[in-house]
């Protein structure tokens, strides 16, 4: 069985009765997405936060406030999220009260 079978098959053994697709909890998203975002810094340096932004990602307002810091690219390379209030609390709550634009973890919420 290939892997895009096995997911098909998976997907649809967990659908609703009702035909709607089950909405995975946004604490396991945040969960996830932190865990994916850990990895890749393991690796080596992320991509700053300029570049994210030049290469069409908008930036939260604390990754936004970094990028106009006198500060070096190492600086702007830093897992910012790792240290973010809003991850602990999209980590912790479901429907966690984070609303900033463009932060990811905003956006996983279930609203």
């Amino acid at each position: 069985m290939t892997d895009d079978s096995f997911f098909e098959e998976l997907s649809s053994a967990t659908e609703a009765e009702l035909g709607k697709m089950a909405r995975t909890p946004s604490r396991l998203k945040a969960k996830v997405f932190s865990a994916l975002l850990a990895q890749q810094a393991e690796s080596g340096p992320l991509l700053s936060v300029s570049g994210c932004e030049a290469s069409g990602r908008p930036l939260c307002v604390f990754e936004k406030a970094v990028e106009i810091l006198p500060v070096g690219e190492r600086i702007k390379s830093l897992n910012f999220c790792r240290v973010c209030h809003a991850r602990v609390a999209a980590e912790k709550m479901e429907r966690a009260p984070i609303f900033w634009p463009h932060c990811p973890y905003s956006e996983f919420q279930n609203r």
